[in-house]
């Protein structure tokens, strides 16, 4: 899987607000139609007893309530019932959405490190050339290669930098990817969603997160320094366990399409070349 893969996820936290400042503006203006029509009757109460304060006779006109203002308010009204969500998104959906956005990272750092892993791969070269010398003449042969192209097989030391940092990235952003998707995904994410509602804020309001050191996905509120958090290597109720051992991790790397298509598995004439046995 040399080439990339967007994904995308959006959540709609303008429309929540727009739905409710819809509903404020459309009922507004029916309350200031009605806010107009009193007045009028008010003062005809008061001026057709003394016999004054006569109006053009189209003055009452300006108290109507006119059928788009209804319609607006119906609709507004109907988008607030069934659309709204006083405490903001759900948790669960803000977990999947954090978690799509560092899928989307790991895939972009993942671009640089395919970019930067073809311009080292030159050493792999070497390495399967200088293996495969077994006589003096072969080994003759490989000294001749490199002295010809030592240039090109030269390793610069901004390229290897760029590759280990792109490693790191790349394991931060799938920790992070998975450890919201295994919350958002658990009974956890209804007890971060309780907790948000327990405290009368939105998940607007909050700053979730993941930290490698403490193990958890954590949650913080805007009114206190305390934090709710779900562990991730099983010390809670939730029983989330999601740590495994480098020889785990790197036996399921080898079985990957990625491992499976890169240089390294391929061979160097076959990745490069193409000039593959199958």
């Amino acid at each position: 899987m040399w080439k990339k893969i967007v994904c995308l996820l959006a959540i709609s936290s303008v429309a929540q607000s727009n739905s409710l400042d819809q509903l404020i503006d459309s009922s507004s203006s029916i309350v200031s139609q009605i806010d107009t029509s009193i007045k009028l009757v008010g003062a005809a109460t008061e001026y057709a007893h003394q016999g004054s304060g006569l109006s053009d006779g189209a003055l009452s006109s300006t108290g109507h309530i006119s059928a788009e203002q209804v319609d607006a308010y119906n609709t507004a009204l109907s988008n607030f019932s069934n659309n709204y969500q006083p405490y903001g998104a759900p948790v669960k959906e803000v977990l999947e959405n954090m978690a799509m956005d560092s899928l989307a990272e790991m895939e972009t750092h993942i671009d640089t490190f395919v970019e930067v892993t073809v311009d080292l791969v030159s050493v792999q070269q070497v390495a399967e050339k200088a293996a495969e010398a077994s006589t003096p003449k072969q080994e003759e042969e490989v000294q001749t290669f490199v002295q010809q192209n030592q240039e090109m097989l030269t390793i610069d030391q901004e390229d290897v930098q760029l590759f280990n940092d792109t490693v790191d990235n790349i394991e931060s952003s799938a920790n992070e990817a998975a450890a919201y998707l295994a919350v958002a995904q658990s009974e956890a994410a209804e007890y971060l969603q309780q907790s948000i509602e327990d405290k009368n804020t939105t998940s607007a309001d909050v700053n979730i997160f993941y930290d490698s050191n403490q193990q958890w996905v954590a949650m913080g509120y805007n009114t206190t320094r305390n934090l709710t958090a779900v562990y991730l290597n099983g010390n809670d109720a939730f029983g989330l366990d999601l740590y495994y051992s480098e020889a785990d991790i790197l036996a399921v790397g080898a079985e990957s399409e990625f491992y499976r298509t890169s240089p390294i598995a391929l061979g160097y004439d076959c990745f490069i070349n193409m000039d593959c046995e199958q």
